[in-house]
């Protein structure tokens, strides 16, 4: 037991080491800063980034109070990021810059509501606030950077529109110059999908966690929900005839 909570807890920090590092240096440093260095450039600053987060995620541990805590932190620190991270496949408009901003917004207000005005997250109320006022803050920042930076080249978000076919509705004038794409108008069947696909995978994961600590009436339950809610997505897409297709 002591060596699988080992190996899983090194397994964690490297993969949120090494995703760091690479977001860093191929999304932002390589993307935006230097262009047209060497390999060797790029993963020598691949270590330094590596070093670098795990400096920073010392520093933030040794103020953490308890996993709870930690969870929280990050919830707070990534609370902006949502919106833009889901109308990105919705909206056109929405490029690299957009998700830079509320990533760097986010983090700014979240760290300033907790240390520069004293809210804590350990304070349900405080932690609402935190939440609200940094999703607040950063959507006017990342729509504001929207705004006044360049969208993605057009050739770009054609691909895009063309391999994952949005609904048109904010894909105007993509979809204009895409006369080869049907638009897609089952919209509203797709958020039922999704909705089915949360509860599945919530309904799964409470009602297994319920039985393995004996509250096997209401995990069993939450087991029936969660096959209920798989058997409603295999009989909207066997309807829409994607089961045919995958197969």
């Amino acid at each position: 037991m002591v060596a699988a909570f080992a190996a899983a807890y090194m397994s964690t920090v490297g993969t949120q080491l090494n995703w760091g590092a690479s977001y860093l240096v191929n999304d932002f440093y390589r993307r935006f800063l230097v262009r047209r260095a060497s390999e060797r450039h790029y993963v020598r600053v691949s270590q330094a980034a590596t070093v670098l987060v795990m400096l920073a995620s010392c520093v933030v541990t040794y103020y953490q109070e308890s996993i709870a805590g930690a969870w929280k932190f990050l919830i707070a620190v990534g609370a902006g990021t949502g919106s833009v991270f889901i109308l990105r496949w919705f909206w056109w408009r929405i490029n690299a810059w957009s998700e830079v901003f509320a990533m760097a917004a986010s983090f700014v207000v979240s760290i300033f509501l907790q240390l520069g005005l004293g809210l804590r997250s350990e304070d349900p109320r405080e932690f609402a606030w935190i939440v609200l006022i940094t999703v607040a803050a950063s959507t006017v920042v990342w729509l504001a950077a929207t705004w006044l930076t360049p969208p993605e080249p057009e050739d770009t978000l054609l691909a895009f529109y063309r391999r994952v076919r949005p609904s048109a509705a904010l894909w105007g004038p993509i979809a204009a110059r895409a006369t080869d794409v049907t638009p897609a108008r089952d919209g509203l069947r797709n958020l039922m999908d999704w909705v089915a696909g949360c509860v599945l995978v919530y309904a799964t994961l409470f009602g297994v966690g319920k039985i393995l600590f004996g509250e096997t009436t209401l995990g069993l339950g939450l087991l029936a929900v969660a096959a209920a809610a798989g058997r409603l997505i295999y009989w909207d897409l066997d309807q829409r005839g994607w089961r045919t297709v995958v197969e």
